[in-house]
């Protein structure tokens, strides 16, 4: 961890003993918040997520930095020229090129021979995780191809028993099943001015980039996260186990009883496996934030060096498309999110028409990418719901 992700860290902790003396304050005199004290507390919280926003900014930075190093330590002259990612766009703009597919360095299970460097893609994914973190937490394929993508599962192991001598063995044999994943195509327009093409100081690369990983980036987390399966991804709130109902008269908000109720309704395998974590909203998280064990112990603990905020000790995610809490609405799931499997298939294809806004003198970019989803065992993620009003 850098120092200036340490300093942030240890801000973060500082401002949340602050955040929870405001609290016990109100709690040891059995009183709601003063209008001062919400303004505090208001004012505290905005503080927290603003560090968590820099630590993570700090962190994904040396994590570059150190694949630079890597990548420059590890450098051999060669007479084979590497393509710029903005003459490539470039070129399609001009109309060089009718349009190119940037592929990916993830996981794939059908290579490529494609030599365009990779980096406009991670650039585009990168942008895309911080929109949403469904392409962060699951588990993500790629594929070159769109054809339906099978992935068994097990649904049950063998069993053993106890056999007296000389008495027949059993046959046990497992028992799979199978998600099958498609490719839906998310895609949008991105209009760029002809004095901005022409320009070639103008990091054409990192505009289109920006711009396709926040458009596609929330769109598709919208649809990994509340998609209905139906010319849409399964969304893993769609695909995943109820569990939990919260009490009435409490607008939703979960106690610390429905969470610990939530942690130990998901199948007892599945919650010892790596990558096991909440995922919600901010609204949800505001009020778990407030919240004590029968200790008088908040739950909630801030993320230190190397941990990320954590509730019960499980990883906090925070996701912009959890529904709020609220009477009925699912905030808060709990669960092993890389059985959560995200399939992309091809690239990030970049495409261009001067003559979509000619009368504009506009050059506009298309950027399409095709992703589907789904949950492989729906006891690996439980979800807890708002209560009657």
């Amino acid at each position: 961890m850098s120092e200036f992700a340490k300093f942030q860290s240890e801000a973060r902790a500082k401002a949340w003993e602050a955040a929870k003396s405001i609290l016990d304050r109100a709690a040891e005199e059995k009183r709601d918040l003063s209008a001062e004290e919400n303004v505090q507390y208001e004012r505290i919280s905005a503080e927290l997520d603003e560090r968590a926003s820099l630590i993570e900014k700090a962190n994904d930075l040396a994590a570059r930095e150190e694949r630079a190093a890597e990548a420059a330590a590890s450098f051999i002259p060669s007479n084979t020229r590497s393509v710029d990612e903005n003459d490539v766009l470039r070129a399609i703009a001009m109309g060089e090129s009718r349009g190119h597919e940037f592929m990916s360095e993830k996981r794939t299970i059908v290579s490529s021979d494609n030599t365009v460097p990779k980096s406009f893609y991670n650039q585009v994914f990168q942008i895309a995780r911080l929109a949403g973190p469904m392409l962060d937490v699951s588990d993500v394929i790629n594929t070159t191809s769109g054809e339906n993508l099978t992935i068994p599962t097990l649904t049950a192991r063998s069993t053993a028993t106890i056999k007296g001598q000389g008495t027949a063995i059993a046959e046990s044999e497992p028992t799979f099943s199978s998600i099958t994943l498609g490719a839906f195509k998310y895609s949008f327009l991105v209009p760029v001015s002809n004095e901005l093409l022409t320009d070639a100081g103008f990091d054409l690369s990192s505009l289109i980039a920006e711009q396709a990983g926040n458009a596609i980036g929330f769109a598709v987390n919208n649809g990994l996260t509340n998609g209905t399966g139906t010319l849409e991804p399964t969304g893993i709130l769609t695909a995943a186990s109820s569990a939990v109902t919260g009490g009435t008269g409490v607008s939703g908000v979960p106690t610390y009883e429905n969470l610990v109720d939530l942690v130990y309704a998901l199948d007892g395998q599945a919650r010892l496996l790596p990558g096991v974590g909440f995922l919600t909203g901010k609204s949800a998280i505001a009020a778990i934030r407030k919240i004590k064990d029968g200790a008088g112990n908040y739950i909630f603990t801030p993320a230190t060096a190397g941990q990320p905020d954590q509730i019960l000790g499980y990883r906090l995610i925070e996701n912009p498309a959890m529904p709020a809490t609220a009477v009925g609405a699912k905030s808060v799931l709990f669960g092993h999110l890389p059985s959560y499997k995200v399939r992309t298939a091809g690239g990030i294809k970049v495409a261009q028409s001067s003559d979509y806004a000619f009368d504009k003198d506009l050059t506009t970019f298309r950027v399409t990418m095709r992703v589907d989803g789904n949950l492989t065992h729906s006891a690996h993620a439980v979800w807890f719901k708002g209560g009657a009003s």
